[in-house]
């Protein structure tokens, strides 16, 4: 169809902005917070993190270029600075942590505290952040109306497989236990460093034609 990129990208945007959100590294944080909810509540909870992921990446997507052109940053210097963020999270990933750039210590602290409601820091940052924002706007990149609504499809497949982690939480945490979560976010921290270097390598060769 007209307007549409290859259907490969659209995978691979699936497969990025999976090990972005990184539902099972989420799960620790879903459980801890859930431990005096009930089963209604927790479901309500998991519901209401995966509609306010979806809302946000779907908001930057549609209004990402358009913020750019405001500051005056061209896409290709944006994609070398979220594929520096993605880099980041993904080194993060690869040691099983959250990283600065998802949790800073004074938002854990208030976590561990109880003063936030659940959809911060679970949604916001945790899952839905900084770099979750930058491969959404980056995916959208001029495209077609088309275009942009089938990523905005895309969005909603990764918020739906972090809708059904989070559901499933407490049978994913029996099952995996804390080693198997870690090696699920290490191999997708894996997957998420190769994607980072790719993206900054085009918005390299997009500021400088003479590295390619």
């Amino acid at each position: 169809m007209q307007g549409l990129a290859p259907l490969g990208d659209y995978l691979r945007f699936v497969v990025t902005l999976t090990a972005v959100v990184d539902p099972f590294l989420a799960v620790p944080f879903f459980l801890s917070f859930t431990t005096t909810h009930t089963e209604d509540a927790r479901l309500k909870l998991a519901r209401t993190v995966a509609l306010t992921v979806f809302f946000v990446l779907a908001a930057a997507a549609f209004t990402g270029e358009v913020l750019l052109e405001m500051i005056g940053a061209s896409l290709s210097a944006f994609r070398v600075g979220g594929g520096l963020v993605l880099l980041l999270m993904a080194l993060a990933m690869l040691n099983a942590q959250a990283g600065g750039l998802r949790q800073s210590k004074a938002e854990a602290l208030e976590f561990k505290e109880g003063e936030l409601q659940g959809v911060v820091p679970l949604a916001i940052p945790l899952l839905a952040g900084p770099g979750a924002i930058s491969t959404a706007i980056i995916a959208v990149e001029g495209g077609s109306v088309v275009h942009q609504f089938v990523i905005i499809v895309c969005v909603g497949v990764v918020c739906l497989v972090s809708w059904l982690t989070l559901r499933a939480a407490n049978r994913i945490a029996v099952r995996m236990g804390t080693t198997g979560l870690n090696v699920a976010t290490r191999i997708l921290g894996l997957l998420l460093a190769a994607m980072a270097v790719q993206t900054m390598a085009v918005g390299l060769k997009a500021l400088f034609p003479g590295l390619g």
